[in-house]
């Protein structure tokens, strides 16, 4: 077996250069049928062809799956990265579980790079193929090799691999590989970018198919209690990434209640699925995740939707709680008695005066806007690239009662135009909007990285979130001072390598850029 390598050098389980049609190649045929002899140019075939090819290698079930879970919307797919990013990251989060993607060798080293560059330390198995070991199926058997190779049960509890979009369009059946193998779990899973829209929504399929494992493991008997059992009372299972603090603010709010906030799925270990499971009630913090809903759902586990963000939030969150947990209603009564007028006061203490859009891909862009909103913001447009959710309908009514522009599967085009619209004094989005805003001289902040990481659930979530937005505001005249000083340059006739002004156009030249060319102007 390969030795482990940095992350971004990726394990590579080295193919064999003659295939071998025997054993397990001649089952995978068996269920699938003839390997197509081609996938429509590979990964440059265009996402229609590349369906097309999946349905033809026997993955119709597995793509109307996630058509029925991740609706695409009224276009084809938001402008976000690579979807298997997301549950890549969700893998290599989790402690005794390693990694093996199954693609072309750029995607490979695209997503190994980003996991990198997002803190992940954690190597990542490749299996390698080529056109002769794709159609005779002889990939399957180096996947098999490869887990036979990796299943230590010293060192995991679970392998997860990923087939990507030439293997998913190839028709490898990762369903044929053993579901155990010395007592470590083979979680096989499908990520095209053809089929799964974001990469949040690619989170919930990995969450999804390590719940359905490990609620069966649970039906057929005794399992290993999580690692920390702090509580006694009922828990609730919180649905969806969020800030460290978040989780810890949403058990002081159910205190009062007598129950007590569970693990987070995605699980940061094998065992806390189990207790995931074994909750009163999930709360869906993120709507998007599906399949993870459908596993909760068969456990005979009610779920709620939205989240304890601001003052109306919060009471409608433990209403929902509290019915579904069967909590007296002199019960909520009294919590949210003892625990609004804390909340109400952190949102006086920290007013936000501005207009802003707010889009991302991360799902939790509605409770942002509400937070925001209730903080005193006029927030004029909402975009997520998310699809509508019954577990979100609450808060988008609530945004829309208030005026606010509610777009759920928002392309780039859908926030870009909100842009130009409503002018706001801040942009919160993507990377290609902050880009787009900064041009204009309009403050920006990435979503991602300067919103969603920060606690927004509770009475610390508006002064978390104002303190940022605020610092942000005030830096307005940053953005007038370098839009005066650098006018007209990059644009029309000042936009290319010139080391001096083109002759023909320096009548043209705007004054600014001839005063940094050392010019006099014209009074």
């Amino acid at each position: 077996m390969t030795d482990f390598a940095p992350l971004n050098d990726a394990v590579t389980f080295p193919s064999p250069e003659v295939p071998d049609e025997a054993g397990g190649i001649a089952e995978a045929k068996a269920a699938d049928g003839a390997a197509p002899s081609s996938v429509g140019g590979g990964c440059h075939g265009g996402r229609a062809e590349m369906r097309r090819a999946a349905a033809v290698a026997g993955h119709s079930e597995t793509l109307d799956r996630y058509a029925a879970d991740y609706p695409s919307g009224p276009h084809d797919q938001p402008q976000s990265m690579c979807p298997a990013f997301g549950s890549l990251r969700v893998g290599l989060r989790m402690r005794r579980t390693a990694t093996v993607l199954c693609g072309s060798a750029c995607c490979v080293y695209g997503l190994t790079f980003t996991s990198h560059f997002y803190g992940a330390r954690r190597t990542v198995g490749y299996v390698p193929f080529n056109s002769e070991t794709l159609v005779t199926g002889k990939l399957f058997e180096d996947i098999r090799d490869a887990v036979h190779q990796l299943a230590d049960p010293a060192l995991y509890d679970a392998i997860v691999v990923t087939n990507l979009c030439v293997p998913t369009a190839s028709g490898v059946p990762l369903r044929l590989l053993p579901k155990q193998i010395r007592g470590v779990r083979i979680i096989g899973i499908d990520v095209p970018g053809f089929g799964v829209p974001t990469h949040a929504e690619a989170k919930d399929v990995l969450a999804g198919a390590m719940l359905a494992c490990a609620r069966a493991e649970v039906e057929q008997g005794p399992v290993p209690a999580p690692r920390d059992l702090r509580t006694d009372r009922p828990t609730v299972t919180l649905l969806g990434e969020m800030f460290p603090a978040d989780p810890v603010a949403i058990g002081r709010l159910l205190e009062p209640l007598g129950l007590a906030a569970g693990p987070v799925v995605p699980t940061r270990e094998w065992r806390e699925l189990y207790a995931a499971l074994d909750c009163a009630a999930v709360a869906a913090i993120h709507p998007f995740y599906a399949a993870s809903v459908r596993e909760f759902e068969a456990a005979g586990r009610a779920v709620v939707g939205s989240a304890p963000v601001g003052c109306d939030g919060t009471a409608a969150w433990l209403e929902a709680v509290g019915d579904a947990c069967g909590v007296a209603a002199s019960a909520v009564t009294a919590a949210k008695t003892a625990l609004l007028p804390t909340i109400r006061a952190a949102l006086a203490a920290n007013p936000i005066e501005g207009r802003i859009t707010v889009s991302g891909y991360e799902g939790s862009e509605l409770l942002v806007s509400r937070l925001l909103v209730e903080c005193g913001a006029d927030v004029r447009y909402v975009g997520s690239a998310c699809p509508r959710s019954r577990w979100s309908d609450a808060d988008r009514a609530w945004l829309e009662a208030r005026g606010v522009q509610v777009r759920c599967r928002a392309s780039l085009e859908d926030d870009l135009a909100a842009l130009a619209e409503f002018r706001p004094n801040l942009a919160i989005g993507t990377t290609p909007v902050v880009q787009k805003a900064k041009q204009q001289a309009i403050p920006a902040l990435y979503f991602t990285n300067l919103i969603s990481a920060r606690p927004l659930m509770g009475p610390a979530g508006p002064a978390a979130l104002a303190h940022v937005i605020n610092t942000a505001l005030a830096g307005q005249h940053r953005f007038d001072a370098m839009k005066e000083f650098f006018e007209g340059v990059g644009t029309g006739a000042t936009a290319g390598i010139w080391g001096h002004w083109p002759p023909a156009d320096a009548a043209a030249a705007p004054p600014a850029a001839a005063k940094r060319r050392g010019e006099s102007t014209p009074c």
